[in-house]
């Protein structure tokens, strides 16, 4: 991890605490817990919610093909600009609340997997069941999304849209996170 890029992130986090949720980007050890999560021998297209610095972008970046379709979500314009300059290839957007309008843009039906940083409990409840749905709808059926948290607050709204298949401890992460595998219901 390049120390400019912690210090990019913990000023991101100091001008918006609520949008960041963490002073520092995820460690490798959660980066790897999240990404080997997919089938990537299946992956079409996938999304990035919260890329900050790309902590976890650079695993999925090794796991995808020049075919792969990459969308990338981050509201830190530098943070987002670091992200489009380190991966030409991948599709950056600022705002994952329009995740579904952006995927029309880009001509993707649906999404096989969405990995998301977002810091979900941080978000007022509009913006987070709006973003809940916008995942819903963009996943193809039986997609996954892996997302981490910093607690378990939002189990009970995942479990409404997805299978929690599993929820690991990432105990060497800084604070310790939990990532959560779900898979989308088939028939709502």
């Amino acid at each position: 991890m390049k120390f400019n890029e912690n210090l990019l992130f913990l000023r991101s986090f100091i001008h918006s605490p609520k949008n960041v949720g963490s002073v520092i980007p995820s460690s490798r050890f959660l980066a790897t817990k999240m990404v080997k999560q997919a089938p990537w021998n299946e992956v079409k297209a996938v999304a990035e919610l919260g890329s900050g610095t790309g902590a976890i972008t650079r695993f999925i970046n090794s796991q995808v093909n020049e075919a792969t379709k990459v969308l990338l979500f981050e509201m830190d314009e530098t943070m987002r600009n670091n992200l489009q300059t380190k991966y030409p290839n991948f599709s950056c957007h600022p705002n994952a609340a329009r995740l579904v309008e952006v995927m029309k843009q880009e001509n993707i039906q649906q999404l096989d997997c969405i990995f998301s940083g977002l810091p979900f409990f941080n978000f007022e409840r509009e913006l987070r069941d709006t973003l809940v749905e916008q995942i819903y709808k963009a996943l193809k059926p039986g997609g996954l999304f892996i997302a981490f948290q910093y607690s378990l607050q939002m189990k009970k709204q995942l479990s409404e849209k997805f299978i929690i298949e599993k929820v690991n401890l990432v105990p060497l992460n800084i604070p310790p996170a939990f990532v959560y595998v779900c898979r989308k219901r088939e028939n709502m």
